[in-house]
């Protein structure tokens, strides 16, 4: 893959990279990875990418990752040796979008399946079980929610039609690739059912408000009191864990207090579902990291290959909480070979090829040939 970057975050920089790229020999698709804070418009971005010489796709994340940096401001541009076969649905969120019959538009998911969606669209648990039901774990699934740390909701997806607001876009190809995931966040609770919930959106933990459980829990662990003011500054130390069957427990980023003492995640949590409150160890969450890179080795199908790239998804939330240690999470999966990715709102992918999910505050590497 040919891998270029401009620290600038300027739309100038972002046009002559896509033309370049596109250029080289042996390119067949532009993968777009960029900041938040490049502040990159519609307005902006709609010309360049609706005239761009190869099938473009990507996102706009609140920081990049180039190396062993990671950027709040500037654009990846990644040249991929094969042609993606992109498929979007936009107004993800609308009850009356009909997922299914989008994704049949999907030419074919082939060995690599690049998966970018608005972080803030209300229906991503219904994106991916659709794209399990309607490609199961053929393809390997790799990708995450694309938006902003101001948690305001704004086009933050790059497509051939445009920058795009909640709106999913796909990328089949035919690169073959191994996948590793991994968190290390440890449950520090008994299990708490969730009594009601809106897509998002946890309204009750056993019968009652979902903010009271859960400050009863975390309070005595942070040492502070918790309250919607700051909420975010403890609550990304103690997320929520979902159980799931025969597997370790999916994350769950509480962001913020909503109305009569709900709480509002990143990502669905089903009615229903038994949750944990979650607590993190520094040196845990640094082991998680870098056993992904020996499970995407693991994953791969045969032998992996001599010139491989690594596309490294990790949550922006542990940035926040890890701050200054988190190049040590960078230089835990470095391996040698180029490396590049995202630090989004929640990861998608497939562990080993046993499990479609949408995470948070998690680790995932894909090795990817070329």
């Amino acid at each position: 893959m040919d891998i270029a970057l401009d620290r600038s975050g300027s739309v100038v920089a972002l046009a002559t990279l896509l033309e370049d790229v596109a250029a080289r020999p042996g390119v067949g698709g532009l993968l777009v990875l960029a900041c938040d804070g490049n502040g990159f418009t519609a307005e902006q971005l709609d010309p360049l990418l609706r005239a761009a010489a190869r099938p473009v796709f990507g996102g706009i994340f609140p920081q990049i990752i180039h190396g062993r940096e990671h950027l709040e401001r500037g654009t990846l541009v990644v040249g991929l040796p094969v042609a993606p076969r992109l498929c979007i649905i936009e107004n993800l969120s609308d009850a009356d979008t009909d997922i299914d019959g989008a994704l049949a538009g999907l030419d074919a998911p082939g060995s690599t399946l690049f998966v970018f969606v608005d972080g803030f669209s209300r229906r991503i648990g219904a994106t991916i079980t659709a794209l399990f039901e309607n490609f199961g774990l053929l393809p390997n699934y790799i990708g995450g929610g694309a938006g902003s740390l101001s948690l305001v909701q704004k086009p933050c997806l790059i497509t051939p039609r445009g920058l795009l607001q909640d709106a999913v876009v796909l990328a089949g190809t035919d690169l073959r690739s191994g996948i590793g995931v991994a968190h290390g966040w440890q449950v520090v609770s008994d299990a708490l059912k969730v009594t009601a919930s809106d897509r998002n959106t946890i309204l009750t933990l056993n019968g009652r408000p979902a903010f009271d459980v859960y400050r009863e829990h975390v309070e005595p662990l942070a040492g502070a009191t918790l309250d919607a003011t700051g909420f975010f500054d403890i609550a990304k130390g103690f997320p929520f864990g979902i159980r799931r069957l025969d597997s370790e427990v999916v994350v769950r980023d509480p962001l913020m207090v909503g109305g009569e003492g709900a709480l509002v995640c990143v990502g669905e949590v089903p009615e229903g579902a038994f949750v944990h409150v979650l607590r993190g160890v520094p040196d845990n969450l640094l082991d998680a990291a870098a056993q992904t890179v020996r499970k995407a080795a693991d994953a791969f199908e045969g032998e992996p290959p001599v010139h491989a790239t690594r596309l490294f998804i990790d949550c922006i939330s542990r940035v926040l909480y890890l701050g200054d240690d988190f190049g040590r999470e960078l230089d835990a999966v470095d391996r040698g070979e180029p490396l590049f990715g995202a630090l989004t709102l929640g990861e998608i992918a497939n562990s080993g090829r046993e499990f479609l999910e949408f995470y948070n505050k998690t680790s995932v590497m894909a090795l990817i040939e070329g």
